[in-house]
């Protein structure tokens, strides 16, 4: 995993100061270190019988979708308010200042899905928290939870207990 970690880039005081950002648009600019974190994952599912990989927006949509292509299973998009075109469930979770809310269409799910919830980043996991909630609304059964990055020191791991989390790349520290 060391060579995927090569192609994250840091950025120190972005957004904020203190804040370390991991930037993957130099991980996805690279065609074959891509094209490995896909591989990684898909080799990881490839026989779970999973039926759908619940992409979180934005930077989730780049992996999931690519993880589903290589399934061959569904992909399904989790996005902000008011983004979804359809009929949406909802889940609101905490932020540092304040709350968001997340949308997945109501019927984007069947029960019994087995499904692999996708984003790019495991941070506090107030995210993910929110998007299992969406998929369990709908009667899915969520398999796992895979990152490219886990912030180890953030906590999200211990946020998301009694879930199935992979990270193909932790950080100790932000």
């Amino acid at each position: 995993m060391e060579t995927l970690k090569e192609h994250i880039r840091s950025i120190p005081d972005f957004p904020k100061k203190g804040i370390n950002f991991r930037d993957i648009t130099t991980l996805i600019g690279d065609g074959p270190a891509f094209k490995r974190s896909i591989d990684l994952l898909y080799k990881r599912y490839k026989d779970k019988g999973i039926d759908a990989v619940v992409c979180i927006e934005s930077r989730g949509f780049v992996f999931g979708a690519a993880l589903a292509y290589a399934l061959g299973c569904a992909a399904v998009p989790v996005r902000k308010k008011g983004k979804l075109p359809y009929k949406t469930l909802q889940a609101t979770y905490a932020l540092e200042y304040g709350t968001d809310t997340l949308e997945m269409h109501e019927d984007a799910l069947k029960k019994g899905n087995k499904v692999v919830i996708a984003d790019d980043l495991l941070a506090t996991g107030g995210t993910a928290k929110a998007v299992i909630e969406l998929a369990e609304k709908l009667g899915a059964k969520v398999f796992e939870l895979a990152f490219i990055i886990e912030l180890a020191s953030l906590g999200g791991r211990k946020k998301l207990e009694g879930y199935q989390v992979y990270s193909l790349v932790t950080y100790d520290s932000e």
